[in-house]
């Protein structure tokens, strides 16, 4: 009866461990969707505010057209069980936020542009989207900790494998943000 006993407490251990890595798993999806939910709306902005920008920057055509091309790598379709694709798409994101910020910089430059209501409104409508998604991130790397966790502590390792379940990477600070800012390059 002992022995029964002990093999039905590990089997409920190891199925309770199992539903843990499992719930964890779908929470860091959901966060992950919260923040493909934000990065469309950002990216529903990102057209109306360079077409706005457009007419008084006719010679940063580059660097809008970049943006165009990296707006559209971001919030193309992947595979979000794939930690692979997760990561590549970590990567657009981050690619994409570097030129927007450079791009804020450059409109800077343009009086007229930076008292334009339009784009007033829609550098509002741009910066509540980037606090958002702020949010989201650090609710997606919140479940993700807790995910990856329960995945690499002992039983997790095996069960994790057992289910196809695979440490997901988090939503780090693109390099461009990490770098020390001088204020005189804005003055």
């Amino acid at each position: 009866m002992g022995f029964l006993l002990t093999i039905l407490t590990i089997f409920i251990l190891l199925y309770v461990w199992y539903s843990t890595i499992i719930s964890r798993r779908n929470t860091a999806l959901e966060a992950l969707s919260g923040i493909d939910v934000q990065l469309q709306k950002r990216g529903e902005l990102i057209p109306n505010i360079l077409t706005i920008a457009k007419k008084f920057m006719e010679h940063e055509r580059g660097l809008l057209e970049e943006i165009t091309s990296l707006r559209t790598a971001a919030i193309a379709p992947y595979n979000k069980t794939d930690a692979a694709a997760v990561a590549n798409h970590v990567d657009a994101v981050k690619a994409l936020e570097g030129k927007m910020g450079q791009f804020m910089v450059q409109v800077e430059n343009y009086p007229q542009l930076k008292s334009d209501a339009t784009m007033v409104t829609a550098m509002q409508s741009y910066n509540e989207a980037e606090a958002q998604i702020a949010a989201a991130r650090r609710f997606y790397n919140s479940a993700v900790t807790a995910l990856n966790n329960s995945i690499q502590i002992f039983p997790g390792t095996f069960l994790a494998k057992w289910a196809g379940v695979a440490a997901m990477p988090f939503y780090d600070a693109p390099e461009a943000t990490l770098a020390p800012v001088n204020a005189k390059d804005f003055l």
